[in-house]
């Protein structure tokens, strides 16, 4: 009733069920209003999405998920359109794996932790590629997931250096697997997304 009366809840009588009412809006819009760096990287962001043919992202995370804060999408239709506000587990996504090889150990393990404990059949499938990719983040610098999220989709992601408010913020690329010759995305769309990123670091910085 007090959710419903301030506006965050609506009851659909069609649907026999509640969904979010528009107060939600309201309180979400001062979080993405305070994080300028989205607005300062979108032409960046733009620009490798045209060159890749597919969507660069940027997100943080959200317990087990990471959540979208800013996208953008090459000029042609691609298959996966993300949006603000959409989320993606942790475990299975290039994004979430680049926020764990990113954060300090600590902070790390207790969201390990988490995930261990509250998806455990998940992790089961994951543990394997998830370690892998930490363990090459350190030489590469990017981490990858090559259709585990969505099948016909391989990703890459970079977490940033320099914390935002606090938060480890993370910018991925996610590219139609038909559209990959077999090594573009490790030797090509990686190494190019790490530039982006330092370069949005460093505007950051001198920004401020």
């Amino acid at each position: 009733y007090t959710l419903c009366d301030l506006g965050f809840l609506k009851y659909d009588a069609q649907q026999r069920r509640y969904r979010l009412g528009s107060a939600t809006l309201a309180t979400g819009y001062p979080l993405l209003a305070n994080l300028s760096i989205r607005h300062a990287a979108q032409p960046l962001m733009q620009a490798l999405a045209d060159e890749a043919g597919g969507s660069v992202s940027l997100g943080l995370r959200d317990r087990h998920q990471m959540v979208y804060v800013q996208t953008c999408r090459g000029h042609e239709a691609i298959a996966f359109r993300p949006d603000i506000g959409g989320s993606l587990p942790i475990w299975a996504t290039a994004m979430g794996r680049a926020w764990l090889a990113g954060v300090d150990a600590e902070q790390r393990e207790h969201v390990l932790k988490t995930i261990r404990r509250e998806h455990a059949a998940a992790w089961r499938t994951f543990r394997t590629t998830v370690m892998a990719q930490l363990s090459a983040y350190d030489a590469r610098g990017f981490c990858l997931s090559l259709g585990d999220w969505q099948r016909d989709i391989h990703a890459v992601a970079v977490p940033m250096r320099v914390p935002i408010d606090g938060e480890t913020l993370v910018f991925n690329c996610g590219v139609p697997a038909v559209r990959l010759a077999p090594t573009r995305l490790e030797r090509q769309i990686g190494p190019r997304l790490v530039r982006m990123v330092r370069e949005v670091e460093r505007a950051w910085q001198e920004g401020r």
